[in-house]
């Protein structure tokens, strides 16, 4: 081999790097030599794989605690790539059809992998270990998760969020409605009435964030670009629907069964670990909380919860 030859390929793209360089104010050379003394990556390094596997840390001896530590932290992951894709939505400034019908399929693909990842919750531990590690984790709680209160904000208009849907668009003072929200009635202690510890620690951390996060997405939250640039296209229509029913049936459904199956022992009915009204709180058909009402029709939201959503758009798109 000749190696006073260089390939015109590589000369093209250190040009191209030259143009890149100088348009920045730096010295290419001086990259060149970074680029000669440093490690090639290697795939636990890119992945900070070592870190990652030192993230688990029970707080008892039961092995099935790790599980339980693992899943929420897989499920954190999927969260955060469902924000991932709702925000290259929102940043897009050319936004295209194709485009964002392939963003909101992949949101309902992550979703979906949620959903069925429940199997590892309901069949995964030993109910006898969950039953006893778990008193050591009061009162955390996954109704903490800010990561799904996000998605849930920037995935319709705030109203939609309340208990009461009573708010008019030109009323709106988003610090006001984040008082009716209605996930607070899942952390609300049925006898008293008064906010859970959990719900309490929530609100204190978070509240200001999400109150924020409300206020960025006015106008740019999935439901408002959908009525800005997509509305009557009966395949967004369709993708729409199944994130609504994946977020709110589906989602809420799969952490229901989990919890009949460790928390209903019949004849006593176990409080979850943050105190959170479970039997109230997670059935769809009580909170009826849906993204995109105007797309269903009064007798689908009527029967919000009864199980036929998904059965009735997968047999559309057979």
């Amino acid at each position: 081999m000749d190696k006073t030859k260089i390939e015109p390929r590589v000369l093209e793209l250190i040009g191209k790097l030259e143009q890149k360089f100088e348009s920045m104010g730096q010295d290419l050379s001086s990259y060149l030599d970074g680029l000669l003394y440093s490690d090639y990556l290697t795939y636990w390094d890119y992945i900070h794989l070592d870190t990652l596997l030192s993230l688990q840390n029970p707080r008892t001896g039961f092995p099935d605690e790790k599980i339980f530590i693992m899943y929420h932290q897989i499920t954190e992951l999927y969260f955060n790539l469902i924000i991932h894709e709702v925000e290259q939505i929102q940043t897009n400034d050319t936004l295209d059809r194709d485009w964002f019908l392939k963003r909101i399929k992949r949101v309902n693909r992550y979703f979906k992998h949620l959903v069925d990842s429940f199997d590892i919750m309901v069949d995964g531990m030993d109910q006898e270990q969950f039953l006893a590690f778990r008193m050591s984790l009061l009162p955390a709680s996954g109704f903490q998760s800010v990561q799904y209160r996000k998605i849930e904000i920037m995935s319709t208009d705030f109203k939609y969020l309340t208990k009461t849907h009573k708010w008019s668009d030109s009323t709106i003072n988003i610090a006001e409605l984040f008082e009716d929200i209605y996930w607070r009635m899942g952390a609300t202690e049925l006898a008293s009435g008064k906010k859970t510890l959990t719900l309490r620690q929530f609100e204190e951390k978070y509240s200001e964030r999400l109150i924020k996060v409300g206020e960025e997405m006015r106008g740019i939250n999935l439901y408002a670009i959908y009525r800005r640039h997509f509305e009557d296209d009966e395949d967004i229509i369709q993708s729409m629907k199944e994130l609504d029913s994946n977020a709110n049936v589906n989602w809420p459904l799969a952490h229901y069964k989990s919890a009949v199956h460790y928390l209903n022992q019949d004849p006593v009915i176990i409080s979850a670990t943050g105190g959170t009204n479970w039997q109230k709180y997670l059935p769809p058909r009580f909170q009826k909380v849906s993204f995109y009402p105007e797309l269903w029709s009064d007798q689908e939201l009527e029967e919000w919860g009864k199980g036929w959503v998904i059965e009735a758009l997968a047999t559309k798109h057979a």
